[in-house]
C-alpha cells in the first residue's frame, strides 16, 4: 500500500473589529488557496454562533469560551492538513493566547492576522447594521465601541483594510503562507517540481 504525505495544515485567525473586512478577506483567501489545490475551511463567526456555540452570550467569559471552542475546531482541522481560515473578532488577548498555545502544543502552524481598520471606517461600512443599532440604543456590548477590543501586540501580519483592497489583503495573507511553505506553489517549489507544467 502506498501512502502520500499529507500537506501541512495551518490556522489563519483574522481578528479585528466588526466590519473591518475579515469575512471578505477570508472568502477571497479561501478561493485563492483552493485554486492552489489546498483543502481549506472557513470557520465563520456567525455560523459558529448559530450552530456550535448557541448557548453562549456576549459576556467576557462567554466570548472567551466561544473563541476557545472555535480554536479547538481550527486546531483539529489544521493538524489534519486543512488550512483553516477563521474570521472571528476574538476581542480579548487571553482567549487568542489560549488558541495559540493549543496550536503550539500540537506543533500546528498558527498565524494571527490583525485586520486593522479604525472604528470610524468600520462604522461607516456597518455591514450588519450593528453600529447603527448601537448608536440608536438598541444594542450594547459592541466590540470596539462600548466593549473592549484588545489589538494583537505581535501579529504575524497586519492588514490595513481602510487603504488596501480586499484582494490586496488576501494576497498579503497568501504571500505570508507561501513564505512558510503552506501553499501548493510553495510545496511544489520545495519538492523540486516545476509548477509551470
Amino acid at each position: 500500500m502506498t501512502t502520500t504525505a499529507r500537506p501541512q495544515g495551518a490556522t489563519v485567525w483574522l481578528t479585528g473589529l466588526p466590519s473591518a473586512g475579515k469575512t471578505t478577506v477570508a472568502g477571497l483567501l479561501r478561493d485563492r488557496l483552493r485554486a492552489d489545490g489546498r483543502r481549506v475551511e472557513v470557520l465563520d463567526g456567525d455560523e459558529i454562533r448559530r450552530f456550535l456555540t448557541t448557548g453562549l452570550g456576549f459576556s467576557r467569559a462567554d466570548r472567551c469560551a466561544n473563541v476557545r471552542r472555535v480554536g479547538l475546531v481550527a486546531e483539529v482541522l489544521a493538524r489534519n492538513g486543512v488550512v483553516c481560515v477563521v474570521p472571528v473578532i476574538a476581542p480579548y488577548a487571553e482567549s487568542r493566547d489560549a488558541v495559540r498555545a493549543r496550536h503550539a502544543a500540537s506543533a500546528t502552524p498558527y498565524f494571527e492576522v490583525h485586520v486593522a481598520a479604525p472604528v470610524e471606517v468600520c462604522a461607516a461600512r456597518d455591514v450588519k447594521g450593528l453600529y447603527a443599532r448601537q448608536a440608536a440604543g438598541m444594542l450594547t456590548g459592541l466590540t470596539g465601541v462600548d466593549d473592549p477590543y484588545e489589538p494583537p501586540t505581535d501579529p504575524a501580519l497586519v492588514l490595513r483594510t481602510e487603504s488596501q483592497t480586499p484582494w490586496e489583503s488576501a494576497d498579503a495573507v497568501h504571500a505570508m503562507l507561501a513564505e512558510h511553505g503552506l501553499t501548493r506553489r510553495a510545496e511544489l517549489m520545495t519538492s523540486g517540481v516545476d509548477s509551470r507544467d
